[in-house]
């Protein structure tokens, strides 16, 4: 009875994608609306950057700024079972 509610979910799901890809249609994107001013394009270059480059970047710093500014204490770490706990000076 699984396998049935499962190939029907997929079933759905895929009807349901195929629907959306047909109704927007691309074509429409040529009809240029009243008051669309639209900018230049981008480059390579700077899809690039923009894209990949800055998340990159943003991810790099919040990673750096999590270890540079993490002040856990030690004694809080979980230790594994059996393994010997330092003694306290």
């Amino acid at each position: 009875m699984d396998k049935k509610n499962a190939l029907r979910a997929g079933a759905l799901a895929a009807g349901t994608t195929l629907m959306m890809l047909l109704m927007s249609s691309p074509a429409l994107a040529l009809t240029r609306d009243a008051g669309d001013d639209p900018g230049t394009g981008l480059s390579v270059v700077e899809t690039l950057g923009l894209y990949v480059l800055a998340p990159i970047a943003l991810f790099v710093i919040v990673a750096g700024l999590v270890m540079v500014l993490d002040r856990s204490n030690p004694d809080h770490l979980v230790k594994t079972p059996g393994a010997k706990a330092k003694a306290k000076a």
